[in-house]
């Protein structure tokens, strides 16, 4: 599935993108205020993991998006086999 495969490229360059953002208002880059909500669009991509693993630290939270992209390749492998 082509569509699928376009969905879940999206979804890992969002990741990216936030943990990006992440980075920039941690630390300052660029020239930037440190921001305490930098990490918002990492929540919104990790949601629900985020809210079930509770205060894991920034690690978990940079790394909770992983999962729903696992979840999503995982969806993406059973509709390819099913159409075959």
């Amino acid at each position: 599935m082509r569509l699928c495969r376009i969905f879940i490229v999206l979804f890992a360059l969002l990741w990216v993108l936030a943990l990006v953002v992440l980075a920039i208002g941690t630390f300052g880059l660029f020239g930037q205020e440190r921001d305490p909500l930098s990490a918002v669009y990492l929540v919104v991509l990790g949601t629900p993991w985020i809210q079930l693993a509770g205060s894991g630290g920034p690690f978990a939270a940079a790394l909770a998006p992983g999962a729903n992209l696992l979840i999503l390749l995982l969806i993406c492998r059973w509709f390819d086999r099913r159409k075959q």
